[in-house]
């Protein structure tokens, strides 16, 4: 995602730069889930009935910082949304067809210890609440490299083993895992979930597991996006009364001085990992941990983007944040972020610009302009691309297709021209503050560099969730990668395009669950935010 990462999902060629610029946001969107960290557990019990695993941090080793996956099936509406956006790869079971996302290890990176079967047999797993299945590498991996670098469960050697034999395959872009799925005891800290269904792992082709610090997945997230219809290891927790409250909460630890990662806890809160009271909002679709939130501030100023709502998802596997393009351009530009030049989209603003804001300050419906100008056909919700080609120009190597770029480009200028107007800018000042955005269009796999020594004079960027103001300082949403004058500096916000109704949608992964305490209350659908202690 950032620097020379394994598995770009898709080529950037001049020649091609109009058709390509619709891709932008799609590739985005493959990219957004591509961020995670790994937990390498310390178990311990205490009297007060939580469980609590202890999270060690692994410092990344950039160079190794591979991509790896992990989403889920969530629906036919949610399903199409992530085709229409380019979340590569794809999950089958029997009858199903499931969608997953990419995911990659940027930042510290935390892996933790499972055993299953009688005895036990220790594997190394991500803990993901944005997913819900629980995957490890198979003896029967014969054909796969990458098997031959990390654990593998061996059916013959456990009493408590029980055959199943439904097929699973999962395809990324950049790599894949087939095989089968079993049932055996798993073992969580101190706790034994019993006849625990999940896939056995017969082939990992490709080099994206390779490399990779962990085994598999242990998924968090609701069954409703469980591949092949397995219960997770979460819901078994609760079903057969291992934990005193069907709560799970995390606590991670920023401190980059410290060793200790944070702590994981089964069956509760931990009153010492968190600040105040928290601030909770319902799920509102079973599936991810999703929820409602409202605007995004910038240095204290709303955005406007998400001013009548936006949804949002609490991931423990995401190290970033993903969000609506035209937002984290906004960010971007206001941090000194440096993306991709885009050429097509001030090529908009230049033909189109000047319309959109006579339109604006006419009164005209907003989400109407786009298809007045005739970049995009509005379906009474939205506006949707509306197919128009450009002129082929051979001689200046430019290709036809603009498509979704001008629809997309169109109404991202929409709502930037919209916050200057509300500022009360010139029209000469906001032209040129939009073509200084267009500057700041992330790249095709969403990374935006900043200069380190500029952090500190970087402007907070801020959640509204459940009515609160979650403020992130610039030390808190920048990530960086190396010391000295080797250290590279990264933008933590990311381009996601997900459309009505399922969108728009903001991903909150470890940079927001490190700042801020987060619980995930099963029992009564809610999730929970509070500071850090």
């Amino acid at each position: 995602m950032l620097m020379n990462f394994v598995g770009f999902l898709c080529g950037w060629h001049h020649r091609e730069r109009l058709v390509k610029m619709g891709m932008i946001f799609k590739a985005l969107a493959s990219t957004l889930l591509l961020s995670s960290f790994l937990f390498s557990l310390a178990f311990s019990a205490s009297n007060d009935g939580l469980v609590r695993i202890g999270l060690k941090k692994l410092k990344v080793d950039q160079n190794n910082a591979l991509p790896t996956h992990l989403e889920s099936k969530e629906g036919e509406g949610l399903k199409a949304s992530i085709r229409n956006y380019n979340f590569r790869g794809r999950l089958r079971g029997d009858a199903d067809t499931d969608i997953v996302g990419l995911k990659n290890y940027l930042d510290a990176q935390y892996f933790g210890e499972i055993g299953i079967g009688t005895p036990p047999q220790k594997f190394t797993v991500i803990f993901d609440t944005g997913s819900s299945n629980l995957w490890v590498p198979s003896k029967k991996c014969y054909f796969s490299v990458a098997c031959y670098f990390h654990a593998k469960y061996k059916a013959g050697e456990s009493s408590s083993y029980k055959k199943n034999g439904k097929s699973a395959a999962i395809h990324y872009g950049t790599g894949a895992i087939s095989g089968f799925f079993s049932e055996d005891h798993v073992k969580v800290g101190d706790l034994v979930v019993e006849g625990q269904e999940f896939i056995e792992a017969t082939r990992e082709p490709g080099v994206t597991f390779l490399a990779a610090k962990f085994d598999g997945i242990l998924g968090l997230g609701f069954k409703e996006i469980s591949v092949g219809d397995a219960t997770p290891v979460w819901y078994n927790m609760v079903e057969q009364g291992l934990v005193k409250e069907p709560v799970f909460s995390f606590w991670l630890n920023r401190n980059v001085e410290e060793e200790e990662g944070g702590e994981l806890v089964f069956g509760g809160v931990d009153p010492n990992h968190y600040k105040g009271e928290h601030t909770y909002v319902p799920v509102t679709q079973k599936g991810y941990w999703q929820f409602d939130m409202g605007d995004v501030l910038i240095d204290g100023e709303e955005s406007g983007y998400c001013s009548g709502g936006c949804s949002a998802i609490a991931d423990s596997g995401t190290s970033l944040f993903a969000g609506p393009t035209t937002v984290v351009t906004m960010i971007n530009h206001a941090i000194g972020a440096t993306g991709v030049v885009s050429q097509e989209c001030k090529a908009v603003v230049e033909q189109y610009g000047q319309t959109i804001m006579d339109l604006l300050m006419s009164e005209a419906q907003p989400k109407k302009i786009c298809s007045q100008v005739g970049l995009c056909t509005f379906d009474g919700r939205h506006g949707v691309s509306a197919g128009i080609e450009s002129v082929v120009d051979e001689k200046n190597g430019i290709s036809s297709g603009l498509h979704d770029a001008m629809c997309s480009t169109c109404e991202m200028a929409v709502v930037w021209m919209q916050n200057q107007l509300r500022q009360n800018q010139t029209q000469d000042r906001i032209l040129n503050y939009v073509n200084e955005l267009c500057e700041r269009l992330p790249s095709p796999m969403g990374e935006s560099a900043v200069e380190c020594g500029s952090i500190s004079s970087m402007p907070n960027v801020s959640f509204t969730i459940g009515g609160k103001v979650f403020d992130l300082s610039p030390k808190e949403y920048i990530l960086k990668v190396g010391e000295g004058a080797a250290a590279q500096c990264i933008s933590g916000f990311t381009g996601l395009d997900v459309p009505p109704p399922r969108g728009p949608l903001w991903i909150l992964g470890d940079m927001f669950m490190g700042r801020y305490h987060t619980v995930f209350d099963y029992g009564n659908l809610r999730v929970g935010f509070a500071e850090a202690a």
